[in-house]
């Protein structure tokens, strides 16, 4: 069985950071991609960053793009979403998720080749400004 457990989430100053650490367990990495979303009051769940660490290969969506850095420890099953300068607007709550390939060769953890069907329970990010 699948299972994610996130956490690392709290309430930071803006220009803080915070670090989210993902545990997964049930799979292998060499056979997932792993993502990061985010959920606002009020607003949809966004796509935030994602990694197939089998490959190496990262995504960022705009709004975090220079500041968020996803990693992964393959050893520990684990993931992290290091997030720097934060700012109110990245309040949110905060899921990772686990993805099978849709297609055979994917290698990019994009959310159109990669079926992200097992979630963890979320980590709120509060940033107060």
């Amino acid at each position: 069985e699948v299972q994610l457990q996130a956490s690392g989430g709290g309430l930071v100053q803006a220009g803080g950071s915070r670090k989210l650490s993902c545990v997964a367990s049930g799979f292998s990495f060499d056979d997932y991609a792993l993502g990061w979303y985010r959920q606002a009051p009020g607003k949809e769940r966004e796509a935030i960053s994602c990694i197939t660490p089998s490959e190496g290969f990262t995504y960022y969506a705009d709004s975090v793009e220079g500041r968020f850095v996803i990693s992964s420890d393959n050893a520990k099953n684990t993931v992290y979403l290091q997030m720097n300068d934060l700012q109110p607007e990245d309040t949110a709550i905060y899921f990772c998720a686990a993805g099978r390939p849709i297609y055979r060769g994917a290698t990019r953890c994009y959310s159109e080749l990669y079926d992200y069907s097992s979630w963890g329970q979320g980590t709120q990010v509060t940033v107060s400004s």
